[in-house]
């Protein structure tokens, strides 16, 4: 991924950081980050991990005891606040939820922050946060940001069309005094990034400051795993013995067991990801239909960890997922993806934003808005 290189590097304060992909997004195109905030030691393990000289600027502990007063200047503000009381998977609490309800305290601090609060602030979370209470949540926080003086849009974004990972999240872009050249007032037209979901917000809201920039087509993205497996001889212990192999096989229904038989009797090695899921209280394996995988998630976000299928030529092997690989599905193929345990790895990117959606965003929105008259020099990684 080609980096960028600003005169004038944009300060970037970033709340609920995780492992820190949505730095590495950022940084990628000249984007500096000079705070960073999380409540968990193993998520700012891996942070300090990939950036060493990270150490004085990150802030682990709870944001609720942030302060307006304590935070550098800053022109974006990032938060990737937990999902879990918004996801389809999760209890569905909404921002009334003790995780999710963490927006309050983000808003807090840039109300403390005063004049020197963001000029620009960039939201991310599941598509559930459009549909939590009915709607009601978005609106409350869309007023909350108005109330902050900014003007909002909302895009949606798959990963997949960065990445072999399905990841539909929306992100909501805040803007304070002068919107970017080009902005429009009301209702947006339909695009990828503005399917008819995203539209009805702006229809919804026709009272509170919205607008919205003409964004590009996304790209195609790939199609299969090929990129992202990391390859094992037979005999590694990493895959499942034969007796774990043939518990999953007889796991499947009879409609997936026909999947697993013909990516079987393929000539060629092909992969596919698996998720284990209890239907009628019995504990199930279901393999995904096309080449990519399903979206990466947490234990806390109502989902299993994902297996990788590898048939073809006769023969099926199973296993788990390797922290490489769910680093290679996030964008994020040369973090260092040691932690005290596996879980823990996978956890972490398992509840972070891909990389590469993170730097689409901020080439075709956040760079025009803050730095207007030019980006910089591209050079190769």
């Amino acid at each position: 991924m080609p980096t960028t290189s600003l005169p004038q590097p944009v300060g970037v304060a970033e709340f609920f950081a995780g492992i820190g992909l949505m730095a590495r997004g950022l940084e990628l195109r000249g984007f500096r980050v000079d705070w960073a905030n999380d409540i968990e030691a193993a998520k700012r393990d891996l942070y300090l991990a990939n950036r060493p000289d990270a150490q004085k600027l990150f802030h682990l502990g709870d944001v609720r005891d942030v302060r307006g007063s304590d935070m550098p200047s800053a022109e974006l503000a990032t938060a990737s606040f937990p999902c879990i009381d918004l996801s389809l998977a999760g209890n569905r609490k909404g921002l009334a939820g003790t995780q999710s309800g963490m927006f309050w305290e983000f808003a807090r601090v840039l109300e403390e922050m005063g004049s020197a609060r963001p000029r620009v602030t960039l939201l991310e979370n599941v598509h559930g946060f459009a549909t939590s209470h009915g709607g009601q949540d978005l609106s409350k926080a869309l007023v909350r940001m108005s109330e902050l003086g900014y003007s909002s849009d909302v895009i949606a974004i798959n990963a997949r069309h960065f990445v072999p990972q399905s990841r539909p999240r929306m992100f909501v872009i805040g803007v304070r005094n002068d919107l970017p050249k080009g902005a429009h007032v009301g209702v947006p037209p339909l695009s990828d990034v503005r399917p008819p979901w995203v539209r009805a917000i702006f229809e919804r809201h026709p009272e509170l400051p919205m607008h919205y920039l003409d964004l590009p087509d996304l790209p195609a993205g790939p199609e299969d795993l090929s990129g992202v497996v990391q390859r094992m001889e037979s005999g590694d212990q990493r895959w499942w013995d034969a007796e774990r192999t043939s518990a999953f096989v007889g796991s499947l229904s009879e409609r997936q067991a026909a999947r697993l038989e013909a990516l079987r009797g393929g000539n060629e090695t092909t992969w596919r990801t698996a998720y284990r899921r209890t239907r009628g209280g019995v504990a199930t394996w279901e393999i995904r239909a096309d080449g990519i995988a399903g979206c990466l998630r947490t234990t806390g976000g109502g989902s299993s960890k994902q297996a990788l299928v590898q048939a073809g030529r006769g023969q099926v092997r199973c296993r788990w997922m390797t922290p490489l690989e769910y680093a290679r599905l996030m964008g994020a193929g040369g973090f260092k993806t040691r932690a005290r345990t596996d879980n823990q790895a996978l956890f972490g990117f398992g509840d972070a934003v891909v990389v590469d959606v993170i730097s689409w965003i901020a080439d075709n929105y956040l760079l025009p808005a803050l730095r207007p008259n030019g980006v910089g020099v591209s050079d190769a990684v």
